[in-house]
């Protein structure tokens, strides 16, 4: 049987791995700057292949590359015609990823994805109509495919979130929304970070949180006044950068590193984030800290890749197929303290 999200997550929690638009980036198959998920429709053998390894490595959901596939996107690239086939084929590549498990196991989750449009404007209704035409649009072919659940995500403005989830409870299907404050610390239409999430817990969102744009150091204290607030399930969902008090998003970030080619448009994201990187055991480190604080909805978001999706599995008590292959630095043959490992070169290992 197949059990839902909610039944899920009020059992043993559930992991949704993110990070799409970075991974596919790095692997060549997106255009950064534009972020558009085109791999969907121009190499699905290699989408299919990525949800196979966030699968591998512990992700209880598939969640459809459907990140930036709304309308404004395809109509800033010239391709607004590709809108459509694009959704629905990434929704479909997806639907076929959760179901292809071992006989016996229980299949992932599906989820659909919206997200922020880039052009919510407070001040604009006719922006507003268009946001929420977008996102109809796109949660209703995802109910049509038959996800699970649908996500909204990434909003750095109240109100666009709370448009998302008005429109994703018009399918009748479970909502998780999360936000992505911006360095300001606050909501850019001047709702703070936890009464935004407080808001949409009334409004009726089953799962409320943050994703995106912060690190562990900057997104956590705001996780914890979440959880405290709230008393639904609460996602965390950051990005495996080394966000800072002054610097809070990746966005923000310079790299003080000495770096001798600084990238050409002058800021270290998108594209020259790399020595700004969060190892492993600080990903393992936040989700232990989320684990403890009852957030039960966790995963990692830009910049993801799926060996840290298997040390957010690990550390909320899993062992997913990808752990037969985790750390065993007793055998390293130069750090390791293996009986069988030569001794010289053992003992080289703490002089190099």
């Amino acid at each position: 049987m197949k059990r839902g999200l909610l039944e899920r997550l009020n059992a043993d929690g559930v992991i949704c791995a993110e990070g799409y638009l970075f991974e596919m980036e790095r692997r060549g198959y997106l255009t950064a700057g534009e972020f558009v998920p085109e791999v969907a429709l121009d190499h699905p053998e290699v989408l299919r292949r990525l949800h196979q390894e966030f699968q591998h490595a512990g992700s209880d959901v598939i969640e459809a590359f459907t990140y930036n596939a709304h309308r404004e996107k395809m109509r800033i690239i010239n391709k607004e015609d590709l809108l459509e086939p694009l959704n629905r084929n990434a929704l479909k590549i997806a639907i076929e990823v959760a179901a292809d498990v071992p006989q016996g196991q229980e299949p992932n989750l599906v989820a659909g994805n919206i997200s922020n449009s880039n052009i919510w404007n407070p001040e604009d209704r006719t922006s507003q109509y268009q946001v929420r035409e977008m996102f109809e649009e796109m949660a209703g072919w995802a109910n049509e495919a038959g996800v699970d659940y649908i996500i909204g995500e990434t909003f750095y403005y109240a109100e666009e979130a709370f448009c998302a989830l008005e429109v994703i409870k018009q399918t009748n299907l479970p909502a998780v929304v999360t936000i992505a404050p911006m360095a300001e610390n606050m909501m850019r239409d001047n709702w703070a970070i936890v009464d935004t999430c407080k808001e949409l817990e009334t409004r009726g969102a089953d799962v409320v949180g943050m994703n995106c744009f912060r690190g562990p150091e900057t997104m956590m204290p705001y996780l914890r006044k979440i959880r405290e607030a709230v008393s639904c399930h609460v996602a965390a969902l950051p990005v495996p950068y080394r966000t800072n008090e002054k610097q809070p998003t990746f966005f923000n970030l310079d790299d003080n590193n000495g770096c001798q080619v600084p990238s050409p448009h002058g800021r270290t994201f998108p594209t020259a984030l790399d020595p700004l990187y969060c190892n492993r055991y600080e990903i393992r480190k936040f989700a232990e800290e989320a684990w403890k604080l009852n957030i039960k909805y966790q995963g990692v978001c830009c910049g993801a890749a799926p060996v840290h999706i298997r040390e957010v599995s690990e550390a909320m008590g899993r062992k997913p197929p990808a752990s037969r292959y985790s750390e065993n630095m007793h055998k390293h043959f130069m750090y390791g303290d293996d009986e069988s490992l030569p001794e010289h070169i053992t003992a080289y290992g703490g002089k190099a």
